[in-house]
Order: structure tokens, then C-alpha cells, then sequence
């Protein structure tokens, strides 16, 4: 027979012994630090994973805060250049406005120049018939008028001058 196979009782009761031995050492000594060790890598690798996580919904967070500063970004952006097109217009209404009040007052003035014009024209001219007049009616006549004759002269002459106006 093998005497691997055998049973031997001494044998047996040592083998037991030993193994009793060793796993109360091994028990003692190093079943405490490598469980230990054991479940300290396994809290890492939680704290890895739950960091992890953490970072994953922090990101997701700071994309859609990305995303909002965008879009408020963008509306404020449409808000300035509305209102700077609104500034520009409102600036050309108003240059167009005082232009055409300029025209309109060159025009105005203009016309009160002719006006004034017309009656200094008009004016001089009644002053000429009253000298043309004067001076046909003395040729007329032969001789110096008095004042009252003048005026009378006058007053006739002016008063042919403005049925012709009219």
C-alpha cells in the first residue's frame, strides 16, 4: 500500500494540530491586516466610484449652467443690438426732423426776404411815377408847383398807381 494513503492516526492528530496551529497564527497575524487591507480597497474604490459620481453630476450641472449663461448670453447680445438699431434710428428720425425744420425755416426766411424785397421794389417804383409825375406836370405846366399842389399830386398818382396793382 502507498503511504500517502495510509492512514496513520498520529500522523493524523499532528496534521490536524499543525493546521489548527497555523490557522490560529495565521488567524491572529494575518487574516486581521489583509481583511483589513481588503476593506480598505474596497472603501476606496466606493469613495472612487461615489466621487466619481459626484463629478459626473457636477459636470452635467455646470454644462447646463454653461448652457443658460449662453443662451442668456445671446439674448442679452439680441437686446444691445436692438437696442442700438433703435438708437440709430431714433438718431437719423431726428436728424431728418431738424433738417427739414432747417429747410423750413430758410424757406420762411426767404420768403419774408422777397416779401420785404417786393415791398422796397414796389415802393421805389411808387416814388418814380410820383417823380415822373411831378416832373410831366411841371413840363405841363410850365411852372413851380405849390406844396398843396404837390400833394395833391401825389395823392392822385398814387391813387392811379394802385388801381393798377389791384
Amino acid at each position: 500500500m502507498n503511504p500517502l494513503v495510509q492512514l496513520d492516526p498520529g500522523l493524523f492528530i499532528w496534521t490536524i494540530i499543525t493546521f489548527m496551529v497555523l490557522f490560529f497564527v495565521l488567524a491572529k497575524f494575518a487574516w486581521k491586516p489583509l481583511l483589513k487591507m481588503l476593506q480598505d480597497r474596497e472603501d476606496m474604490i466606493r469613495t472612487s466610484l461615489d466621487d466619481a459620481e459626484k463629478a459626473k453630476v457636477e459636470l452635467e450641472r455646470l454644462n447646463e449652467e454653461s448652457e443658460s449663461i449662453m443662451a442668456k448670453a445671446r439674448s442679452e447680445a439680441q437686446t444691445i443690438l436692438a437696442d442700438g438699431k433703435a438708437a440709430a434710428e431714433k438718431v437719423k428720425e431726428d436728424t431728418v426732423a431738424k433738417a427739414k425744420e432747417q429747410a423750413n425755416k430758410i424757406r420762411e426766411d426767404a420768403e419774408k426776404q422777397i416779401l420785404v424785397e417786393k415791398d422796397k421794389a414796389i415802393a421805389d417804383i411808387k416814388q418814380e411815377v410820383v417823380n415822373i409825375s411831378l416832373s410831366v406836370a411841371e413840363k405841363l405846366i410850365h411852372k413851380n408847383l405849390s406844396d398843396a399842389d404837390n400833394k395833391a399830386l401825389i395823392e392822385e398818382s398814387l391813387k392811379k398807381v394802385n388801381t393798377y396793382e389791384a
